[in-house]
């Protein structure tokens, strides 16, 4: 089979082109350029300069030396106004609502398994191929996703919005690998990127100091402060956008006259009033919930059945918890808990299992407690 491989400039997509290769397959690869600093701007028009620039070209000449210690051809493709307008676009949306986005979910559906599936196809190839941490396996004539051997590397948490056709046209050569291994077989080999970091943060855009670069495309808009429970001002914040439920760190808040010294926690934001609400304790009743709706639902093989149990993660590497699906429909769905779950806002990926299958998910539009809807 002729294969493209998504070629990042990391040790995982460079040890899957090898482990293709060694299985007899002739592998050509290509390099996925998404984001242009030059090219996207802050509010005032300037160009949001930072070090991604300098990243991204390393990435590019990493995957440059790769493909040629592996001797394999490297196309090099820029996506930046695909991933401007269905990710970038759609994670700025939601924070200007007050939610709490994944865009990573959303740039595998629209970038690396669409745009760059597309790509692949006018190279005359019969599938791509990709590094992440997932397996797939085919039965009675359908593509399923499974979780990887590496639980603590496993990947499909931000593989669940892709579809079938996405499924069955991409090969997951490292399903069966830890990333130990991975390494190991980089080093073995002598691949210049043995020894890399795993790259971390938003998708193809990096690390950041969170909130200064949210501030380059919304605007600061300080705000009160209010105990919930109190309805007393105890400070100021930032902007009510830069908060995400749960958080305890960065609030500026503490040492508060008459006030227990205890963690403060945000556990609500009111985005028309521009007040972020807070409230202390570890185990704060303000932060459960025990049962959320879903929209932008996203089934990979099949529809799971009403009242069907199963598990969800909430986040990546999250231990998968028990949930019951109690209302069906193919744009949304209810979800209950079998006991309260912490600190769940909209706007919030969730990736639903069945066993180790991952059926596919959705995006967190309602949360209860007891009944209750939770303004978060």
């Amino acid at each position: 089979m002729k294969i493209m491989v998504g070629l990042s400039g990391g040790v995982d997509s460079a040890v899957a082109a090898y482990l293709l290769q060694q299985q007899g397959h002739e592998v050509i690869a290509g390099f996925m350029r998404n984001w242009d600093s030059l090219a996207n701007h802050d509010l005032l028009g300037n160009p949001t300069l930072n070090d991604d620039m300098c990243s991204q070209e390393q990435d590019y000449e990493d995957a440059v030396k790769v493909a040629a210690i592996l001797g394999i051809p490297l196309h090099r493709v820029d996506f930046i106004q695909e991933y401007w307008d269905h990710v970038f676009t759609y994670f700025l949306k939601e924070y200007e609502r007050g939610r709490t986005p994944n865009p990573d979910l959303f740039c595998n559906k629209y970038i690396k398994f669409d745009a760059f599936k597309s790509f692949a196809q006018t190279h005359g190839v019969d599938r791509m191929a990709m590094g992440h941490y997932a397996k797939r396996i085919d039965r009675d004539g359908k593509a399923y996703l499974l979780r990887s051997a590496d639980d603590n590397k496993d990947q499909t948490y931000f593989l669940s919005q892709i579809n079938q056709e996405q499924l069955a046209f991409t090969l997951f050569p490292l399903a069966d690998l830890s990333k130990s291994e991975v390494r190991s077989l980089a080093k073995k080999l002598h691949l210049n990127v043995a020894e890399k970091k795993d790259s971390t943060g938003l998708c193809f855009i990096g690390e950041r100091h969170f909130k200064m670069f949210l501030k380059n495309y919304i605007p600061a808009q300080k705000g009160p402060i209010i105990n919930l429970e109190t309805n007393q001002v105890i400070g100021e914040h930032d902007g009510v956008y830069y908060y995400t439920i749960g958080q305890r760190k960065g609030l500026g808040i503490g040492g508060i006259k008459h006030i227990q010294n205890d963690r403060w926690f945000v556990v609500g934001k009111d985005v028309k009033q521009n007040i972020l609400y807070v409230s202390q304790g570890q185990e704060n009743t303000y932060l459960l919930s025990d049962q959320i709706t879903l929209t932008t639902l996203n089934w990979i093989t099949t529809l799971p059945s009403v009242n069907m149990t199963l598990t969800a993660q909430f986040q990546h590497r999250q231990q998968p918890l028990p949930v019951t699906i109690t209302a069906l429909s193919p744009a949304q769905a209810t979800i209950q808990f079998p006991s309260s779950y912490k600190a769940l806002a909209p706007g919030q990926g969730v990736v639903l299992y069945d066993g180790p299958i991952c059926l596919g998910g959705g995006i967190i539009d309602e949360v209860f407690f007891q009944g209750n809807l939770i303004n978060r």
